[in-house]
């Protein structure tokens, strides 16, 4: 009899148990489902305001990129507040690390600052993202601009469920507004609600094939620096986008096999290539073309992989709206990057 009735036991337990397991699955299932739908901030329009900081570098006789800026937005309908520490001097940085994230996070936290445009990049952004709290820009989302180092706030943006957009920052811009023309009417496009569509010029490298999902990433660099911390970004059924500049083609491999390991690639939809500027040479020659580096590196996958996007550390720096759910078609001729 008390064997009976433990045995009853037992199986009730295992049942309610298994009711509870399965609950928690849909529960999880649920915010999966959730944080793949990013928040989008309100396109902006004309009378909005827009914050330039500088939450990295230091911008030493900057003066005349920074004031284009203001004037290009004013040209665009739109107002500006210059942070008030962005000219502010600490060694390699605009600033101290309070300093740059008091004035990133006081535009995060005005509700009448509908964009936040990086000054530069360089390095120093991740210095201060522990700092950053998001609560009131939660109540306010607004869009944050940039690239290069801003890689690491627009992979936490993404974590916390907002869409970025990846685009030049002030100090892109030239005396002639016109040798940065694609790089400033694509930015203005995504900027308003109207993001660029690509076509591609094709490669020879290109492994074709076609994917959909929401494009992630940014320089290489700042994508393998994040890896193992809270910043990282899961690029499960994802569209990758890098870039790099200045590193030798040996680096861009020890990054990618770094990232490899650590399964960054396992579940990704697609790849695509931005601009690999200024490729340093090693006394020993890498032996092959970064492109050839890149296919050989992830050889293992069967996703397309699409050359010559032109967005990275050149002029021609088409703007990205990160965390959009796009459809990538690859082929040998060309390849078309597409909206939702």
């Amino acid at each position: 009899m008390i064997l009976r009735r433990t045995i009853l036991l037992l199986c009730m337990a295992i049942i309610l148990g298994m009711g509870n397991y399965a609950f928690a699955q849909n529960d999880n299932d649920k915010s999966s489902d959730m944080i793949t739908e990013l928040i989008r901030p309100p396109y902006l329009k004309a009378g909005d305001t827009v914050a330039i900081v500088a939450p990295s570098g230091i911008l030493k006789n900057r003066e005349r990129e920074v004031q284009q800026a203001v004037d290009l937005l004013k040209s665009w309908g739109l107002h500006s507040v210059v942070g008030k520490h962005v000219f502010s001097k600490a060694d390699h940085f605009a600033g101290t690390d309070d300093e740059r994230c008091e004035d990133l996070q006081r535009a995060m936290d005005d509700p009448k600052i509908s964009a936040i445009w990086c000054a530069r990049g360089g390095y120093g952004t991740v210095r201060i993202l522990d700092k950053l709290n998001y609560s009131k820009f939660k109540k306010n989302p607004k869009w944050v601009i940039g690239y290069s180092d801003i890689t690491a706030l627009h992979n936490q943006l993404h974590n916390e469920g907002y869409e970025s957009i990846h685009a030049l920052m002030c100090v892109s811009l030239t005396k002639d507004l016109e040798d940065v023309k694609s790089s400033i009417e694509t930015f203005k496009s995504a900027l308003f609600g109207n993001p660029t569509n690509y076509t591609l010029e094709g490669s020879e490298y290109n492994r074709n094939g076609e994917a959909s999902g929401q494009i992630v990433g940014g320089n290489l660099t700042i994508l393998h620096t994040m890896l193992g911390s809270k910043e990282s970004i899961d690029t499960s059924g994802k569209i990758l986008f890098i870039e790099e500049i200045g590193e030798y083609k040996y680096h861009i491999d020890r990054m990618l096999q770094s990232m490899k390991r650590a399964g960054y690639f396992d579940n990704l939809k697609g790849l695509v290539v931005g601009d690999m500027s200024k490729l340093r040479k090693n006394t020993t020659l890498w032996g092959t073309s970064v492109e050839q580096l890149v296919l050989d590196a992830l050889k293992e996958y069967d996703f397309p992989i699409a050359f010559n996007m032109p967005a990275g550390h050149e002029k021609d720096n088409r703007a990205l709206v990160l965390g959009r759910t796009v459809e990538l078609k690859v082929d040998k001729k060309e390849s078309t990057l597409t909206f939702e």
